[in-house]
């Protein structure tokens, strides 16, 4: 055994009391923490510096360090201790952090996880992320360059993800000759521009985390500084405010019931504590019993609070599953299914208002769509202004739109029950995360009114079935006159229809919309939601868009009862739309008359498995409604007897 590996061992206690140091290890507190700010901060090189003055690396991990640095590290001939986090490739190549990088440590007072979050402004949201679980922010300013843009935008999403207490590190202090004067303006500037960020305590440390000094041992060139080290900083802040004192809340997960004999909620306490013989009540049930007992892996708890993982076993048998919340009697979660939130946006695709996603929270998720973007927010002066779209890392007040109601607290009030993510219908990707601010309390008061007559009633008054044929496709492809011939074809037959088509609708509920994909989403759902009230009416509706994009036509579907909605492509090839250009708009777009023309510079994403396809190259638009109308026909759409004949 070398002398560094033997320094891991606090000899004495493990000779003497092995079973009392594994017990008092078990029981330190533990602190999330995380390092952020601008590209080259050093963040990762303070995360090395701390696993390597705690004694967390051991001879073959730093023999490794020392062998890679000298290929890609950037100190010359020092070891780079920021190569024990950055572990990707391209980290190492690039000299960058990518990816948030988690690492364990302790000390005798506390146990650390921290997270190493990028600084590149293409890397926000893995930022983020690391920030979403974390209670203490070390954000680190390069001394020479001082407060940059990105370290506004990580303190701002800090701010925004509930952290609320703060460590500037203002490292790289011996290239300024560890001047005192630039930390007091480098604090000075910082404390100004986040007097209205809401953290409860700001410490500024200076360092140089290359050289240790302040990390965890003072700093002979800086005998003027008299505040607190980093690390004992990190041993001694004080995250506890709220803690048990706070509602308690038992998001359920699962309900466990291994046999007839046990059936309990399974979750992590977001918030407070509970004993057994308490009442708590579910939401959104609302249904009250008493806590029998806490279950764990380890045996029964007499008291579980924050963040221990638990199964509750209740006096009653009530009905509760995933998603649920279980409160403190007193203090129920509120629930809403409209509400005022905080969005930072996460896709390179942009946020479009209208368009559905997925929002999850806690462990339930439901439907849901940004109904209005009332503003964004500038990370560098915080000022508020107007706009369509979120792009990449930008951050918005929102408007939310929910399926179905959900339990909630504001995020102000509890972080983990009042966050979210917003999840991509089609591709799954995580495109965004946010805080709820509050319920749209005025959405409670519009309810559905109960009427005599249905659906069913005004279909059956009409001798057919409702439903909406939605044809789809490129400016030019056919789509407006094979509508207008199946109308003409069942109108004979006698059946109710009406065309929806794109010119003419634009003319009047949608004159107002231009054709940015933001207003092209806009667009689909206003004429979805009519095509809606009109097979609610017993009538067949025929759609006639373009309706560039996948999710908005699946969106239309699912807001109609199953097989009611036909999705029809009228599939036509760009050159052969092109050609014909019986409007002239191709002509003017190519031109550069006419912007976000779809099929120039805009998206048309195809359907992959319409009812039915359409090729108007290999067949005329006489046989294409003819078509249709024997689909509608063999789906028993048109109720009674159909005479086939020509158009």
């Amino acid at each position: 055994m070398t002398d560094r590996e033997s320094s891991f061992r606090p000899d004495a206690q493990i000779a003497d009391d092995i079973l009392g140091y594994l017990d008092t290890h078990e029981n330190k507190s533990l602190l999330r923490f995380l390092t952020c700010g601008s590209v080259d901060d050093g963040k990762s090189t303070l995360i090395g510096r701390l696993l390597y003055d705690t004694k967390m690396i051991y001879e073959d991990q730093l023999a490794a360090v020392e062998r890679d640095s000298k290929r890609v590290g950037t100190t010359g001939d020092a070891p780079d201790l920021a190569l024990l986090v950055d572990g990707l490739a391209a980290e190492r190549e690039q000299g960058i952090t990518i990816d948030v990088a988690y690492r364990f440590f302790s000390t005798e007072k506390r146990k650390f996880i921290v997270a190493d979050t990028p600084g590149h402004e293409q890397y926000t949201r893995n930022m983020a992320t690391g920030a979403s679980t974390a209670d203490v922010a070390v954000i680190l300013i390069d001394a020479r360059y001082g407060i940059q843009t990105q370290t506004r935008r990580h303190a701002f999403i800090a701010s925004l993800l509930g952290i609320r207490h703060v460590a500037v590190a203002v490292n790289k202090m011996d290239l300024v000759d560890w001047s005192e004067q630039r930390l007091q303006e480098i604090e000075s500037g910082f404390r100004e521009f986040s007097g209205d960020l809401g953290f409860a305590d700001i410490s500024c440390i200076p360092m140089s985390a290359l050289t240790g000094d302040n990390v965890s041992e003072p700093s002979s060139h800086m005998s003027w500084y008299h505040g607190p080290l980093l690390l004992h900083y990190l041993e001694s802040v004080d995250i506890s405010e709220g803690g048990e004192d706070a509602p308690f809340r038992l998001p359920v997960q699962w309900v466990n019931r291994p046999n007839l004999d046990f059936r309990g909620f399974s979750g992590t306490v977001a918030s407070g504590s509970i004993s057994p013989g308490e009442e708590i009540i579910t939401i959104p049930s609302g249904k009250r019993s008493r806590v029998k007992a806490i279950s764990t892996y380890d045996g029964n708890l007499d008291r579980a609070v924050r963040h221990q993982a638990i199964t509750l076993v209740l006096e009653d048998e009530i009905d509760s599953s995933r998603g649920d919340i279980i409160c403190d009697k007193d203090h129920p979660a509120e629930q809403s299914d409209q509400f005022q939130a905080k969005l930072l946006w996460m896709s390179e695709q942009a946020m479009l208002p209208g368009r559905q996603y997925r929002l999850k929270t806690g462990n339930k998720t439901v439907g849901a769509s940004i109904s209005a973007l009332k503003h964004t927010i500038d990370v560098n002066d915080f000022s508020e202004a107007a706009a369509k779209v979120l792009g990449l890392n930008e951050v918005g007040e929102v408007n939310l739109a929910l399926a179905q109601p959900i339990a909630f607290d504001p995020y102000a009030a509890n972080r983990r029950t009042g966050s979210f993510i917003l999840i991509d219908r089609q591709t799954n990707e995580t495109v965004g995360a946010g805080m709820l601010d509050h319920s749209l309390r005025r959405a409670a008061n519009v309810v559905w009114q109960d009427l005599h007559v249905g659906r069913e009633e005004r279909a059956a008054q009409k001798l057919q079935r409702p439903a909406v044929l939605w044809l789809t496709g490129l400016s030019g492809s056919g789509k407006s006159t094979i509508a207008n011939l199946v109308e003409k074809r069942l109108y004979d037959l006698g059946r109710h229809t009406y065309v929806l088509d794109g010119d003419n609708v634009r003319h009047g509920l949608n004159k107002d919309l231009g054709f940015t994909d933001a207003d092209r989403v806009e667009n689909i759902r206003r004429v979805s939601e009519a095509a809606k009230l009109m097979a609610d009416a017993g009538l067949i509706a025929l759609v006639s868009f373009i309706s560039p994009f996948r999710s908005e036509r699946q969106i239309a579907r699912s807001m109609m009862d199953e097989g009611e909605f036909i999705e029809i492509y009228v599939d036509t090839p760009l050159e052969v739309a092109e050609a014909r250009d019986v409007k002239g708009l191709y002509a003017k777009a190519r031109a550069g008359e006419i912007k976000n023309f779809t099929g120039i510079d805009s998206a048309y994403e195809a359907p992959l498995n319409p009812e039915i396809s359409v090729n108007t190259v290999k067949m005329s638009a006489e046989d294409a409604a003819q078509m249709i109308v024997d689909y509608l026909d063999e789906k028993g759409l048109l109720g009674g007897p159909v005479f086939h004949g020509g158009l």
